[in-house]
C-alpha cells in the first residue's frame, strides 16, 4: 500500500476495526505481520505497550471512520493535503521510487540468499564445517532485516527465482520463522526452526535428480528411495555439527499428527510443536508447489485443503494459528479477500 494512502493516529486513539501499519523490526513486536485489521482490544493494549506514540493506519481498508479533522493528525499529514497538484505528484513518485527501491532490495537479499544455500548444498559433503556457520548467518540475517519488510518479501515467495529445490526450501524457511514467531516462540527457538526449514531437504542430494521432487506416479520402489532423503538429511546434519533439536526437527518434517506420516509414523503426542511447525509449512509449500506445475493451487485453496481435508495430520492449535496467519496476508494472493 502506498505510504500517501495511510495516516498517522495516536495510539490513544486506537479502535477495534482500524487497518495498521507497524513501522517496526519484525523482532520488535509479537504480532506475525507488521499490517493487519486490529479484531480486538488486547492488540490496542500490546500495541500501546510497544513504545510509539503514533503508528499508520489505512482509512479505506478500516471498518470505522476517523475524523480526518482529529487532533491527532500530524502535521506532516496535513501539510501534505494542502500542497499544489504538482508537489503531491512529486511526493507520490517520491514514495514510489522508495517502494521500487524496497522491492529491489528485498528481491536481490532473497537472490542472495539462494547463493548462500547453494553454497551450503555445495559445501556439504567436502566441507561440513563451513555448513552450519554459513546456515546460522543466513538465518540471522532473515530475522534482522528480511523479515522485516513482510508486505514485501512474502510476496517474493512466489516469484520465480531460480532452481524448484532451493526455492522450496526458502519457502519453507521464511514461513516456518514467521508461523514459530505467531505462536510466541522466543528469538532462539525460531532461529533453530529457521536453521532446522532450511536444511530439511539437504539429503536430497544424495538422490537421483528425478526422485528429488516427489511424484504421485512413483513406483513403490521409487516412493520408497524418495523417502531416503530424511535419513541422508539427518546423516548430513550430524555432519555438520548441527544441534539436537535441529536434528529432530529434520528427522520429523514428514511426520504427521495421525501416524501417517514417514519415517516412524509417529504420533502428535511424540511430535514437538517445532516439528509440527516445519511439517505443516513443508505440506502447503508442496501443494502451492508441486512437481507438475498444472497440479499447483493457491495459497488460500492450500489453506482450505489443509484445514477440510488434512486437519487431523497436524496439531489443531498449529494449524489454527496458520490459517489464522496467512488469512491476515495470503502469500502470492493478487486479490484482495473480505477479511483483507
Amino acid at each position: 500500500m502506498d505510504n500517501d494512502n495511510t495516516r498517522l493516529i495516536n495510539v490513544a486513539d486506537l479502535q477495534i476495526g482500524l487497518y495498521v501499519f507497524l513501522d517496526l523490526g519484525w523482532m520488535q513486536h509479537p504480532f506475525p505481520l507488521n499490517h493487519f485489521k486490529i479484531q480486538h482490544q488486547t492488540q490496542i493494549d500490546t500495541i500501546r505497550s510497544l513504545g510509539v506514540h503514533e503508528i499508520r493506519y489505512a482509512p479505506e481498508k478500516s471498518d470505522v471512520p476517523v475524523n480526518d479533522h482529529a487532533d491527532n493528525q500530524t502535521d506532516t499529514t496535513i501539510a501534505i493535503a494542502t500542497l499544489p497538484d504538482s508537489d503531491k505528484k512529486q511526493h507520490q513518485i517520491s514514495i514510489l521510487k522508495q517502494q521500487r527501491a524496497q522491492l529491489l532490495s528485498c528481491d536481490r537479499r532473497f537472490n542472495e540468499a539462494l547463493a548462500i544455500y547453494k553454497k551450503i548444498i555445495n559445501d556439504v559433503t567436502e566441507q561440513p564445517q563451513s555448513c552450519l556457520a554459513n546456515s546460522e548467518k543466513l538465518i540471522s540475517e532473515f530475522i534482522t532485516d528480511f523479515l522485516s519488510q513482510d508486505d514485501v518479501s512474502i510476496r517474493l515467495l512466489s516469484e520465480n527465482h531460480g532452481e524448484k529445490n532451493l526455492l522450496h526450501s526458502l519457502n519453507v524457511t521464511i514461513l516456518s520463522m514467521l508461523l514459530a514467531k505467531s505462536i510466541g516462540m522466543d528469538a532462539q527457538q525460531i532461529q533453530d526452526i529457521g536453521v532446522a526449514a532450511l536444511l530439511h531437504d539437504i539429503g536430497k542430494i544424495m538422490l537421483p535428480d528425478r526422485i528429488r521432487w516427489h511424484d504421485k506416479d512413483f513406483t513403490s520402489a521409487e516412493k520408497s528411495l524418495y523417502e531416503t532423503h530424511v535419513a541422508h538429511s539427518l546423516t548430513l546434519a550430524k555432519k555438520i555439527g548441527c544441534a539436537s533439536n535441529i536434528q529432530q526437527i529434520i528427522a520429523q518434517h514428514h511426520e504427521y499428527a495421525d501416524g501417517s506420516g514417514y519415517p516412524l509414523r509417529i504420533t502428535d503426542k511424540d511430535i514437538p510443536i517445532p516439528s509440527q511447525i516445519v511439517s505443516l509449512i513443508n505440506t502447503y509449500d508442496h501443494l502451492c508447489n508441486p512437481n507438475n506445475p498444472s497440479a499447483s493451487i493457491t495459497p488460500h485453496e492450500a489453506l482450505a485443503v489443509i484445514f477440510a481435508k488434512m486437519r487431523s495430520k497436524f496439531n489443531t492449535g498449529t494449524i489454527s494459528r496458520f490459517v489464522h496467519m496467512m488469512g491476515v496476508y495470503p502469500p502470492g494472493s493478487v486479490i484482495q479477500l473480505n477479511d483483507q
